[in-house]
């Protein structure tokens, strides 16, 4: 716990996420005063599920009345805000000493190649500034694409501040939903790109056949055999074989997309098994493009054993490590790099790498919606 009055020299941003998995959310609160960002401290609130339902629904295409999705809207901002205000009690953290919080939303569509190009997050972030008091960061992803970028992913340039090796390639592999990694090679421009399904597949056909959130550790894939001809159906995705700038989602990796190359006699142990090493491949076919280095995973999926063992053995001329191993909490990234992010706005300072995302320039990420405390009885006024 850090006191209710912090260091004058304290630069405290909040970051908070809720990734494509659709498992909660995370909500940090990391200091910048120094060369380093420390991490303050983390808290994590799992949907309540009939909202988490919803957003699935939503993220699906399903049909729904536009009522119902600005409902979820709202629902979702008022879970935000409630997650930002009981990590703030946990740390004894006033929202004076808070510079901003950075709030990607919820994405439930992407769609970066397309006629009319875009990426749809549900957030209120008015909202959030409303009932926090703190100033609010969001819509990061609309001006990369304006400027015709992917709008994603947007945490190789933290990667980068964070792990960059003179002396050797090292790469950032978060395992969520979707699979992403950032390229750090020192000897060559910022590379970062989405590979695949993370957890995605494998999370949806446990919950599908076993009733369970997760394959813990897994096990399960563990019980079944990977079935060549399936995982080679699957690697038959038009998407696997796309040069970077690249990300996807939901909208594509799906159990409707599992569905339409499966015979129906499959064991579902071993189709498991099967979506784990899909997601093994997808994440090594694209490691070994570059020299042998260090390969630091985090995400979810940083804490599924056979899945680590696998990628290990996979790629032997890598050194596998958890981000944990560095000092840096790979379940808190992606969090952090949203405060990140949103300092970056309040500083003037871009946020995006166009060698990442394919835009034409650096921008400027993000639009501020601040706190109206000056408005208020408050003693106080916050600084930006």
């Amino acid at each position: 716990m850090i006191t209710s009055t912090p260091d004058i020299c304290s630069e405290i941003y909040l970051g908070l996420m809720s990734g494509t998995s659709l498992d909660g959310i995370d909500v940090v609160a990391v200091d910048f005063a120094d060369a380093k960002p420390v991490l303050l401290g983390s808290h994590h609130d799992p949907f309540p599920a009939p909202l988490r339902d919803k957003l699935y629904a939503i993220a699906l295409d399903q049909p729904l009345p536009i009522s119902a999705i600005g409902q979820a809207t709202t629902w979702l901002s008022e879970c935000y805000s409630q997650s930002v205000n009981t990590l703030c009690q946990k740390l004894a953290l006033q929202p004076q000493y808070i510079q901003a919080l950075g709030c990607h939303g919820q994405t439930v569509h992407h769609h970066p190649i397309a006629p009319y190009p875009f990426s749809l997050q549900l957030n209120n972030p008015s909202l959030i500034a409303a009932k926090t008091g703190i100033t609010t960061v969001a819509d990061f992803r609309s001006k990369d694409m304006a400027y015709g970028g992917q709008g994603a992913p947007l945490v190789p340039a933290f990667h980068q501040a964070l792990f960059v090796d003179p002396k050797q390639t090292v790469i950032v592999l978060n395992i969520g939903g979707i699979a992403n990694i950032s390229i750090l090679d020192p000897h060559q421009p910022l590379i970062g790109y989405d590979t695949g399904p993370g957890n995605m597949l494998m999370d949806a056909w446990i919950k599908q056949c076993c009733n369970q959130p997760f394959d813990q550790d897994g096990q399960w894939a563990e019980k079944g055999r990977v079935i060549p001809e399936l995982l080679e159906r699957l690697c038959q995705e038009p998407f696997f074989a796309h040069p970077h700038p690249k990300s996807t989602g939901r909208e594509l990796f799906h159990l409707q997309w599992l569905a339409q190359f499966l015979l129906g006699n499959e064991r579902a142990e071993d189709i498991q098994a099967t979506l784990l090493a899909l997601t093994v491949l997808s994440i090594t076919q694209e490691v070994q493009r570059y020299s042998p280095g260090r390969l630091l995973v985090c995400g979810g999926g940083a804490h599924n054993r056979a899945l680590m063992q696998s990628l290990q053995s996979t790629l032997p001329l890598w050194q596998v490590l958890p981000t944990d191993a560095l000092g840096v909490s790979g379940d808190a990234m992606e969090a952090m790099a949203f405060a990140w992010l949103a300092r970056q706005c309040l500083h003037q300072q871009a946020g995006n790498a166009a060698s990442v995302t394919g835009a034409s320039q650096q921008a400027i990420l993000g639009g501020i919606f601040r706190a109206d405390t000056h408005l208020s009885n408050s003693h106080f006024t916050r600084q930006s």
